[in-house]
């Protein structure tokens, strides 16, 4: 097996605290749809101290006006070529190990950031078990963030404007309620005669799973885990449009969604309030909990080590 080449330039507390600053300017508008119930963990805590993106400052708008630029159809086909390619180094790890494995990316003595990611990943865990969730959706709290383990691999990523923040499907045109619309203008695809209409590449009513998100932890977890798992098509939907704050919380690209399309909808929105809102949350102990969470990943995923 080929060695995996860790870049050592990467900066995971700069990284973390960018994930951060784009988590405070996810405001919900409203309570979400819940898949089967609605959240309780969160029923006294104070949504509107999470800022609006228009009072977000100047390092989260720089991101953004990269990334808007540079999420085209083209990176998006080479980002793809490159995941599944043969030649590329892949690691090779069970669930628990890369979480511990992503733990490393946080830089202590980065103020911005005072937890680990598997403090963040048991948090969204232990507030849907402690609202009786789904054992599955337990599982998905735990492990949504997993796929930035592509900043271990190279050609996964070529910086935080691929890894991290919101989502969108390349193809077709911007939509207007995404974050910083405007900020499109400089992509090339939106001045392309195909991709800037407002189906784009694809047919009206094609259905969700058609479509091609713009490259990041989000969809490079997707695709590492359809074919590894046994979690349900929720948990997997959850995992993908998690960031697609443009369609689960404004309601935007609905003319793709298809028959069965309304109930992955309703189950990220179940899941958004467990993502966003667990990080006031108390500091859960790891060892304490890890023999629960190893049971879990277990029931759904067949075998030890998955190939990232």
């Amino acid at each position: 097996m080929a060695s995996v080449a860790i870049d050592s330039r990467r900066d995971g507390g700069v990284l973390e605290a960018m994930s951060d600053a784009v988590d405070t300017i996810n405001v919900c508008k409203g309570e979400a749809t819940a898949f089967d119930a609605s959240s309780r963990f969160d029923s006294e805590k104070d949504r509107a101290g999470f800022r609006r993106y228009d009072d977000a400052c100047d390092r989260v708008k720089n991101f953004y006006a990269e990334q808007h630029t540079k999420q085209t159809v083209l990176h998006n086909m080479a980002a793809r070529e490159r995941f599944y390619s043969p030649s590329r180094p892949r690691l090779e790890m069970g669930i628990w190990e890369a979480m511990e494995k992503l733990n490393t990316l946080i830089d202590d003595s980065d103020s911005d950031t005072e937890l680990g990611q598997i403090q963040h990943l048991l948090q969204s865990a232990e507030a849907i078990r402690r609202d009786g969730k789904p054992r599955w959706m337990q599982l998905t709290g735990l492990i949504h963030d997993l796929g930035k383990l592509m900043l271990f691999l190279d050609g996964c990523y070529e910086g935080q404007w691929d890894c991290v923040g919101d989502t969108f499907p390349i193809g077709c045109r911007f939509d207007q309620r995404c974050i910083y619309p405007e900020m499109f203008a400089a992509n090339p695809d939106s001045r392309h005669h195909v991709y800037s209409t407002k189906f784009g590449v694809y047919a009206p009513s094609c259905g969700m799973n058609k479509l091609v998100m713009s490259w990041g932890h989000d969809e490079y977890l997707y695709l590492v885990l359809k074919n590894q798992s046994n979690l349900p098509r929720e948990a997997l939907a959850m995992i993908r449009f998690h960031s697609f704050y443009p369609w689960h919380r404004e309601g935007a690209y609905r003319g793709f969604m298809a028959e069965g399309d309304e109930d992955l909808l309703n189950a990220v929105r179940a899941f958004n309030p467990y993502d966003l809102y667990s990080k006031s949350d108390g500091v859960p102990n790891a060892e304490e909990l890890k023999p629960y969470y190893l049971e879990l990943i277990d029931e759904f995923f067949p075998n030890e080590k998955i190939t990232w």
